[in-house]
């Protein structure tokens, strides 16, 4: 279990998954920069997240912008939209009648991807939502605004466990300050950090690292 003062960010999954390099100078230095692809999402997100607006139809309650958070994963962080099902089982909510199934909603700007990032990232969600809630979440929905179209999610052990490889080594990178070198590759053209990064030219290793490499210190 792990304290609120070691929570990560849940959204940080999705840069870990992209580059490892980018998610430690984010989340461990502390950089930042914008382009296209961030400020794009960032709207699209905003809207996502008027945690003001609550909506029912019919036996369909939508929360968007709802806080959650796991001890046993350490991370933090908030849903685009969660939606409580209205069904014969599940948990109850204060101010509804029956009971509610709950089904977590990512939403994306662009289209489905190849890489597992937006699976694990909404896996996560549906992990936080279990130990808050304490209840069961077999799957959710992707959204992506290019294609308009929602993609379902089964949360299977195999993701589950995926989720928990990969919030244990956020937190053993966090812990150590380490910030990971990288190899260039095109995904460096769509990251905004790339001129903080430099990848190209991590190549050329300076006299600390090698000495800490050699000592076995990395």
């Amino acid at each position: 279990m792990y304290t609120e003062d070691e929570y990560l960010m849940l959204s940080g999954i999705q840069h870990f998954c992209f580059c490892r390099r980018q998610w430690a100078l984010i989340h461990i230095e502390q950089q930042w920069a914008e382009n296209y692809h961030t400020v794009a999402g960032n709207l699209m997100h905003d809207r996502a997240h008027d945690e003001k607006l609550v909506e029912k139809r019919g036996d369909k309650l939508t929360v968007r912008g709802m806080r959650i958070a796991s001890p046993r994963l350490g991370i933090s962080g908030q849903c685009d939209v969660v939606e409580f099902l209205k069904a014969t089982d599940g948990i109850t909510l204060p101010d509804y009648e029956g009971y509610w199934r709950v089904c977590p909603v990512e939403y994306k700007k662009g289209e489905g991807k190849d890489g597992p990032e937006d699976r694990l990232q909404l896996c996560a969600q549906a992990m936080c939502l279990e130990e808050m809630l304490v209840t069961e979440i077999p799957k959710g929905y992707l959204f992506y605004g290019k294609t308009r179209h929602r993609e379902d999610l089964c949360f299977t052990e195999e993701l589950r466990d995926e989720v928990r490889q990969i919030t244990e080594e956020m937190h053993q990178l966090f812990a150590r300050g380490y910030t990971p070198k990288t190899k260039h590759s095109v995904r460096c053209k769509a990251c905004s950090l790339a001129d903080l990064c430099l990848p190209k030219l991590q190549k050329n290793k300076n006299v600390s690292d090698y000495i800490a490499e050699m000592t076995g210190e990395v």
